[in-house]
């Protein structure tokens, strides 16, 4: 004759917990943690401090294990030679157009006559005015690369440096004659023609300076 056994008490209902991921399962109790070797890094990770081949860190942008501070690169500008040389082209042929006109309308057509002086021996105004227009834009041009390549505003000195020099040759045929109205006249084209080589060129730095790393 068997003897039941005695009865158990029910069983409390099962508690559902969520699965731990394994990788974050605590080890057994006794069993030292996995050493991880010193200097490695999971894939995908850079260490702190470091920056990758071929990059530059942009100026005043935080780096990586430099506890917050800012990195600063040195700059300087330059421009794009043949983008800024083919514009200086294009401005000395605009500074000879405008001599031409201005010899066609105050010469030929309203009669008076152009006090200048013709280094190149052609011995006429228009040509006088043509290869000075082109003359000047072409050291404009130079100046203007010198500048960028050495000053830090090149835009400001630039600007004084032309503008001083278009107000003397405005003025300069003042001193060759007695007559007023020549002189006047002359000196109205030397100022278009200043005027026309300093916009023009400024316009053409804004388009092809470059800020570079040092």
């Amino acid at each position: 004759m068997s003897i039941p056994p005695p009865e158990r008490p029910q069983d409390e209902p099962t508690r559902r917990y969520p699965a731990v991921p394994p990788a974050a399962a605590a080890p057994p109790p006794g069993v030292a943690p996995a050493a991880v070797p010193v200097g490695t890094a999971p894939a995908g990770t850079v260490p702190a401090g470091t920056v990758p081949a071929g990059t530059v860190p942009a100026a005043g942008v935080p780096v990586a294990g430099t506890g917050g501070a800012t990195a600063r690169v040195e700059t300087r500008l330059t421009v794009e030679t043949g983008r800024f040389w083919a514009g200086a082209a294009a401005t000395a042929l605009v500074a000879a157009l405008v001599g031409v006109v201005g010899v066609i309308v105050l010469e030929q057509i309203l009669r008076i006559d152009l006090v200048f002086r013709d280094p190149f021996g052609t011995g006429s105004a228009m040509s006088a005015y043509v290869l000075g227009g082109v003359v000047s834009a072409v050291a404009a041009a130079a100046l203007l690369q010198l500048l960028v390549l050495t000053t830090p505003r090149p835009r400001a000195f630039f600007g004084w440096i032309v503008g001083l020099a278009t107000v003397v040759a405005t003025l300069l045929p003042l001193t060759w004659t007695d007559q007023v109205g020549s002189a006047l006249a002359s000196g109205i084209v030397n100022l278009l023609i200043g005027v026309a080589v300093w916009s023009l060129l400024n316009g053409v730095l804004g388009w092809t300076v470059r800020r570079v790393p040092a």
